[in-house]
């Protein structure tokens, strides 16, 4: 909801705007992490609430058109180059590395200037020792599954038993007894937040029955007009439109987006939207058909409003994108979480998945047309685009927000 239409709702129906609240949302500088907390920030500021937003410079950009004051701090996550270790443990060393640098550099941003409630993203956890410590209300937005009831026996219990397992926790533990952190059990701490808010839609969570509600609540993808980004026309002759997009990370796949545009350029009565990321030259492609566009970095959620087909990644954000828009899904993953969703999409019945060393043109165009001539497909991505429409979106979460504020 814009600036205006919030004031003109509140002058509809008599009511006063809640009283003006700091709120901190401390976040990462990925930005599939950084865009599903976009509109949740732009609505409390448009609801009048102080809002300042700690990430690296790096995001500026994506954060500044909400109206939060950024409140910069260094991250040491490679999201550059997008170097990330393939290792479990590893991985989870860069983020307990990162948090542990992070948690004084928000230490100086905050001690003097405490927010009411802080909000931060999974990867930010040094936010929750902060607000513990200065005992403020926090809550957890995730972008991606939660813990379920029985998670640390079926998922912890498997991690602890990797290599280097001993150490990260033995490291984790002793930064959390000086951390200032009221919660110094690390799987509680790190497992367990009391108050999350998930942005994804509840259809993609796993164990989605055991998941304990009093403590999530899953307000789907919180979705808005996204101005700032840009604005997509469908050509009037284009009678269906493919998006093709690996999202923003994992785009250096010049033979995959060759085989796309062998598969669909010139495809009858389709025009592609072919998105390559910033690490594939345009010129490796070679010449293109003229039903097919391609750019480094498209629009994704107003393409997709008016799109029948997506070739994904399957990563949280695409998947609940194209849950929302109702759109069918090839989904083609890359990395971590995106191999269980693109099987989650083909369990809920909107999607094929083709891994990217089957990923041919045959494959590709083949999936196209058994996807979208199948009226099962059709009306599973209509039942799910309304179940994911009415978990409530940026509203239910800034009026959980709220009321967690006491307002």
């Amino acid at each position: 909801m814009s600036r205006r239409r919030t004031a003109v709702t509140h002058a509809q129906t008599g009511s006063a705007p809640a009283p003006r609240a700091h709120i901190a949302m401390i976040g990462i500088p990925a930005v599939s992490h950084t865009l599903p907390s976009l509109e949740i920030i732009r609505e409390l500021v448009a609801r009048g609430h102080r809002v300042t937003y700690a990430n690296d410079p790096a995001v500026a950009e994506l954060i500044s058109p909400t109206g939060a004051q950024l409140m910069p701090y260094k991250s040491t996550l490679p999201v550059a180059d997008n170097n990330w270790p393939d290792d479990p443990i590893a991985a989870m060393d860069v983020f307990l590395d990162d948090n542990i640098q992070a948690l004084p550099q928000l230490r100086a941003a905050y001690d003097d200037d405490p927010a009411d409630l802080y909000l931060y993203d999974i990867g930010a956890y040094a936010a929750r020792a902060l607000a513990e410590s200065q005992d403020r209300p926090v809550i957890q937005l995730s972008p991606t599954y939660v813990s379920w009831k029985g998670y640390q026996e079926e998922i912890g219990a498997w991690l602890k038993g990797l290599p280097g397992a001993a150490d990260h926790l033995s490291k984790f533990a002793s930064w959390l007894a000086r951390s200032g952190a009221v919660t110094t059990d690390v799987d509680l701490f790190a497992g367990q937040p009391a108050r999350v808010l998930a942005t994804i839609p509840r259809a993609m969570q796993p164990n989605s029955d055991r998941v304990d509600t009093e403590a999530v609540t899953f307000v789907g993808p919180c979705l808005g007009e996204r101005e700032d980004q840009g604005t997509w026309t469908r050509p009037s002759e284009a009678e269906n439109v493919l998006l093709v997009s690996l999202g923003s990370a994992t785009t250096r796949q010049p033979e995959f987006y060759r085989q796309c545009v062998a598969a669909f350029g010139g495809l009858p009565g389709w025009h592609v939207v072919l998105q390559i990321g910033k690490y594939t030259d345009p010129e490796v492609l070679g010449d293109l058909p003229p039903n097919v566009e391609v750019h480094s970095w498209v629009p994704q959620l107003a393409i997709l409003e008016q799109a029948d087909a997506f070739v994904t990644h399957a990563g949280m954000g695409g998947s609940g994108e194209g849950l929302y828009t109702g759109v069918p899904m090839i989904a083609v993953p890359q990395a971590a979480e995106q191999f269980a969703n693109a099987d989650k999409l083909v369990e809920l019945g909107v999607a094929r998945r083709i891994d990217t060393a089957d990923a041919t043109a045959d494959a590709l165009r083949t999936a196209l047309t058994e996807l979208t001539g199948d009226p099962q497909v059709a009306r599973r991505s209509a039942e799910l685009r309304a179940q994911a429409r009415e978990e409530g979106g940026t509203q239910r979460a800034a009026d959980e927000i709220e009321a967690a504020l006491g307002r």
